[in-house]
């Protein structure tokens, strides 16, 4: 068995650690794997010197880069400028030292934001560019498509094997609870926990209650990035294009964002009202990915939405001490 070095940017984030889990768990049954990490302390990705020192020091065989700035409607309103800059900062940076030290197999991470608006349902590959973009999250979904256009390119003129998957809403342990900058599942989980505990009558959610929204357990996107990566060349290939290479991931299914907030109060155990506010915006009306094209290649969600919830929230109870404030 040959010996691989595989450096996992973003580890501390909940689809990088995912990853690490997955990655540590075949090295554990006996697959000859260097795992190689760093912390934002330890290395910033959007400073190009310091990301080449380290690639050029590392030298690793395989790259993932699951480290990005990320967030909800609110954050993503709020913050534009550091969405886009941060996100093009980053994947330049590390694709681009990955490429000059010697990486010829690297794994990126992207969103399913990267479609447009009125994107035809559900969202396939092919939708990419075809129209504009949710005006909400735009800076964000530039700089991820610019991810992967990074890695067509490189594959294209430097003979690279760069991939790029497409998650959905994620959710499981490492989420981000932020009251703020959360996204609608675990947003949802701190409130109708802390409504629970409080004694409350009722919580208001955001927007009509209509959107749809599909989820996906980080576990199973960690298992299908793994997946996806070790794939070989021509079954990669022979299922994409050259300019149009990424692939979705996704659960297939989708619900809407009231009924995914009468699920996580049942998990939780709030017994009020769920009241909607129109007059907070919606975002894009449906989110679902078509992911017959990974299905072909032999992979599919494991777990289901409301078990995932359920893992979510007992995490989230582990750990709620360090959401406080």
């Amino acid at each position: 068995m040959i010996a691989m070095k595989i450096y996992v940017a973003g580890h501390r984030g909940m689809v990088g650690g995912a990853i690490l889990r997955g990655l540590e768990a075949r090295r554990e049954s006996g697959e000859r794997l260097t795992l190689i990490t760093a912390t934002h302390a330890e290395l910033d990705l959007t400073d190009p010197a310091a990301v080449r020192t380290f690639m050029m020091e590392q030298r690793p065989d395989v790259v993932i880069l699951a480290a990005a700035k990320v967030g909800g409607i609110h954050a993503n309103a709020t913050y534009p400028a550091d969405f886009i800059y941060e996100n093009l900062m980053i994947e330049c940076n590390v694709i681009h030292q990955a490429f000059e030290a010697g990486v010829r197999r690297l794994l990126q991470l992207g969103s399913s934001c990267i479609y447009p608006k009125e994107a035809p349902q559900p969202m396939r590959e092919d939708a990419l560019l075809t129209g504009p973009l949710e005006p909400t999250n735009e800076p964000y979904a530039i700089a991820k498509i610019a991810g992967i256009k990074l890695c067509e390119s490189y594959n294209r003129q430097h003979g690279t094997d760069y991939r790029s998957v497409m998650p959905t809403n994620l959710h499981g342990p490492g989420d981000n609870f932020h009251p703020e900058n959360s996204h609608v599942l675990p947003a949802f989980i701190r409130r109708f926990h802390e409504a629970q505990k409080d004694g409350q009558d009722a919580v208001t959610i955001w927007g009509t209650g209509r959107p749809m929204r599909e989820f996906l357990h980080v576990d199973d996107m960690a298992a299908a990035s793994l997946f996806v990566l070790g794939l070989d060349k021509a079954t990669y290939d022979a299922n994409t294009d050259p300019m149009l290479s990424h692939i979705n991931v996704g659960s297939g299914t989708d619900i809407t964002i009231l009924d995914l907030a009468q699920m996580v109060a049942r998990v939780t155990g709030f017994q009020g009202r769920i009241d909607t506010d129109p007059t907070k915006p919606d975002g894009t009306p449906r989110k679902l990915m078509d992911v017959s094209r990974l299905t072909a290649m032999g992979w599919r969600a494991r777990i289901g939405l409301e078990e995932g919830i359920v893992d979510t929230y007992r995490w989230f109870l582990e750990h709620q001490d360090d959401f406080r404030g």
